[in-house]
């Protein structure tokens, strides 16, 4: 991919990312009001997640344009790329903070539910779920190629959940005059979000402790190494992902077989795996003379 196209990439992320902050930031203003207004805490669950929304979405931004503008300092010699992978952390950190206050919140109205009227509720989250509905569409393709932008699109995606659970609410305290309606679904709403904020956290938590990529099998990589034609051991095997989408691996072969063709060779089993970026040394049977390597 030149580099043009991954600026143009960049460029649409930005701007989709931009429009949709521009589109929760409203909602949310009108989300938050009517929240205040009726006392509904389905209502303030789902502004808390919008509130997440934007603060992953402006995270999101940052790590984008960081990772684009790479880096001046030779100290820092793989740039901002992994600024997007600790934003998805902060990110599920929120929405699991959202959860615990949304949760602590129901359990204190249990047993003296005031009532809410329904009708705001149904108004507004219709009117959220278009919203949602808009973000998600801007997100979805950037989505598989940016954690930062995952993050944000899975808020969205929670998001239009809890906009279902908020028309659910208002529809049975309209018709049943219910009084926990509004608590059951806020209820809902925090434990569905839970395990994708836990997810969303392991994820980028393997990224930093520079585990293997999950679709990596080392033993099978290792395995097809070793059968490369000439090549008598492979040590100091590493695979780690340095971010979303850039999958790196350094390993060092043994061999007293023509060094450029087991590096071509070498270089084949890595690229069938999906490992573009490697670094391979090349060592002679005995540890000493010259080690050519890429």
């Amino acid at each position: 991919m030149g580099a043009g196209h991954q600026h143009s990439h960049a460029d649409a992320r930005v701007s989709r990312m931009v429009a949709a902050t521009a589109v929760l930031g409203v909602f949310l203003v009108v989300e938050i009001t009517t929240a205040l207004l009726i006392n509904s805490i389905t209502l303030l669950a789902d502004a808390g997640h919008i509130l997440t929304d934007l603060a992953a979405l402006f995270m999101g931004l940052i790590a984008v344009l960081m990772a684009r503008r790479g880096s001046s300092s030779p100290a820092r010699t793989y740039g901002w790329h992994r600024a997007e992978v600790f934003t998805a952390v902060v990110n599920a950190a929120l929405l699991i903070g959202v959860a615990a206050i949304i949760l602590d919140e129901a359990i204190q109205r249990l047993g003296d539910a005031p009532q809410i009227p329904g009708l705001p509720m149904i108004v507004v989250a219709c009117a959220g779920l278009v919203a949602n509905a808009i973000v998600m569409l801007l997100l979805r393709s950037h989505a598989e190629h940016s954690l930062a932008v995952k993050g944000a699109y899975m808020e969205v995606v929670a998001d239009i959940v809890g906009s279902i659970g908020v028309l659910i609410a208002g529809v049975v305290t309209v018709t049943t005059h219910w009084p926990y309606a509004d608590v059951v679904v806020a209820v809902l709403v925090a434990l569905w979000v839970l395990p994708r904020a836990l997810a969303l956290a392991g994820s980028a938590l393997r990224i930093l402790s520079e585990s293997s990529p999950g679709h990596i099998d080392v033993d099978q990589l290792r395995s097809a190494l070793r059968a490369v034609d000439g090549v008598t051991d492979v040590h100091d095997l590493h695979v780690w992902t340095l971010a979303p989408g850039k999958d790196m691996v350094t390993a060092h072969l043994t061999s007293g077989a023509d060094s450029a063709r087991v590096l071509s060779d070498a270089r084949a089993v890595l690229t069938a795996h999906g490992l573009e970026h490697a670094t391979v040394q090349i060592e002679p049977p005995d540890g000493v003379g010259h080690c050519p390597g890429y």
